[in-house]
């Protein structure tokens, strides 16, 4: 494993560290129907970290191997069932919490990797803080940001909250019901999205997506709504998102806090925006009353998105405090 040092980063002008390219890849047969994504990069024998991707259903990019210095950290990142290069795309089928934790398991001894830092954040602090406890000696530390936790509340404001602040973006999701769906825009949506027909769910996936994309920042960000508008973001995200918000029972079986004891000796840190509208600060809040141990960092300008400066900046001084001493200061 790499000696740490404490020599300054240095980092290019969006705040991150320089591009970099992997140094393996593959995709792993899950079963007989789902293929996963999966990505090394940084230093072969570096500082083992995984990143776990929101959504779910967003997938990976390679801006996110520049959240860690590339000379520390040995950076894995992968594609969730059904989301990014993952196949099938927006595959529905034997996609639960449970075999996404499995999943991240058997990547973990593929790899032959002991214990790993968790970098996730949205549905990957939910996804991240699932695995940490049901595999709590799998982990060297946590660093979650935009906490979602998956209680029901979280997801009837996802859904029937968010226009509080941004009604137009509710309106538009919403007007592209019958009159007589509107009361129930989730199960309306569920039922268009999983429609095999293109037709049908092609439209329904990019209007969720843009939905979300136009509440995920403080400020309008015209770079990353293009990001939403993509038909693969969209269908991915969509679908996963409603399949999920749906059918998924893990975490009324296994509420994460009533487990947090299981991961309060980890070193964590909670980064969230003041002003996210998607996973709004009282879940973070939460977290963080029932983790005194974690460090918990609110961004006073900031919303839900990871690249907005606040969060990105925090972001890369947790991945830094970590690589030098372990903690995060």
């Amino acid at each position: 494993m790499t000696q740490q040092t404490d020599i300054a980063p240095i980092l290019e002008a969006d705040g991150l560290f320089p591009a970099i390219e992997p140094f393996d890849s593959g995709h792993m047969a899950l079963d007989d129907l789902h293929t996963m994504y999966w990505e090394q990069s940084g230093r072969p024998d570096g500082l083992p970290v995984l990143f776990v991707h929101g959504g779910p259903g967003a997938g990976t990019s390679p801006n996110h191997r520049r959240q860690f210095d590339a000379e520390a950290y040995r950076i894995v990142l992968f594609d969730q069932r059904g989301a990014g290069r993952s196949t099938p795309l927006g595959e529905t089928r034997r996609n639960t919490t449970a075999l996404l934790i499995e999943d991240m398991e058997r990547l973990r001894e593929r790899l032959g990797i002991e214990r790993w830092l968790l970098l996730g954040g949205s549905w990957g602090s939910t996804l991240s803080l699932a695995y940490a406890e049901a595999h709590p000696e799998r982990c060297l530390g946590l660093i979650l940001r935009g906490i979602f936790l998956a209680r029901p509340c979280e997801i009837d404001w996802f859904m029937n909250g968010m226009g509080i602040f941004f009604p137009e973006a509710a309106r538009a999701l919403a007007e592209r019901l019958p009159l007589e769906e509107r009361g129930d825009v989730l199960g309306a949506y569920h039922r268009r999205l999983v429609d095999p027909d293109p037709a049908v769910h092609a439209p329904a996936a990019r209007a969720w997506s843009l939905y979300e994309g136009a509440c995920a920042s403080l400020l309008p960000s015209p770079e990353a709504l293009s990001m939403f508008e993509d038909d693969a973001v969209a269908l991915g995200l969509g679908r996963i998102e409603a399949h999920y918000f749906t059918s998924d029972t893990y975490f009324a079986e296994r509420p994460i806090l009533d487990h947090i004891d299981k991961i309060r000796h980890l070193p964590a840190i909670i980064i969230q925006g003041r002003y996210d509208v998607i996973c709004p600060i009282r879940t973070a809040d939460a977290l963080a009353r029932a983790w005194p141990e974690a460090r918990y960092v609110v961004i006073p300008d900031a919303g839900h998105l990871e690249r907005e400066p606040g969060i990105r900046a925090a972001k890369i001084a947790a991945t830094e405090s970590f690589r030098r001493t372990g903690r995060f200061d």
